[in-house]
């Protein structure tokens, strides 16, 4: 049986988001085909639950030949930190390049940090405001957080392809 990982969605073609996943989970990953996991959730391993699925979630990973952009850890310390521009800004670098794909995005939940990336990339994809915020909602349910929603409106999707021009 395949089962997804919580908060799973389909982004478009090749590109997914979710929650962390867990063993239950790594036959449905495997018929992605991943070839790149973009972690934005700012942890470290720890003692516990939380250790033991980062570490059979790393090892499916090696496995699967996976490579996985931990940007989360680089910026934050707590999980209820909000994801800073810089990590938003590498990811929609790596979603810009073809090689990144088949890509998934995920952080704890699937649901704030893993929101305003897709937002953004959906504001690079020149989709409306208001559907756009109705999808972080969707997948946000009742814990919506307004001061995302913000940062996704006054995101500038010009600093993504800023850098490489002179």
């Amino acid at each position: 049986m395949l089962i997804p990982p919580p908060n799973f969605g389909m982004v478009e073609e090749s590109l997914y988001r979710s929650g962390q996943p867990d063993q239950l989970n790594f036959p449905f990953l495997e018929k992605l085909g991943l070839r790149s996991v973009i972690w934005l959730a700012p942890e470290e391993p720890e003692v516990g639950l939380y250790v033991d699925l980062l570490t059979v979630s790393q090892h499916f990973c090696m496995d699967q030949n996976i490579q996985v952009h931990h940007l989360g850890v680089l910026y934050s310390t707590n999980a209820w930190d909000p994801i800073t521009e810089e990590i938003v800004l590498q990811a929609l670098h790596l979603l810009v390049q073809f090689k990144t794909y088949p890509c998934l995005v995920m952080c704890n939940l699937g649901r704030h940090r893993t929101g305003t990336v897709i937002g953004c990339f959906r504001k690079l994809q020149k989709w409306n405001l208001s559907a756009i915020l109705e999808e972080y909602r969707r997948f946000a349910g009742p814990k919506v957080r307004v001061m995302n929603e913000q940062f996704i409106e006054l995101f500038d999707e010009e600093l993504v392809f800023g850098d490489n021009e002179g």
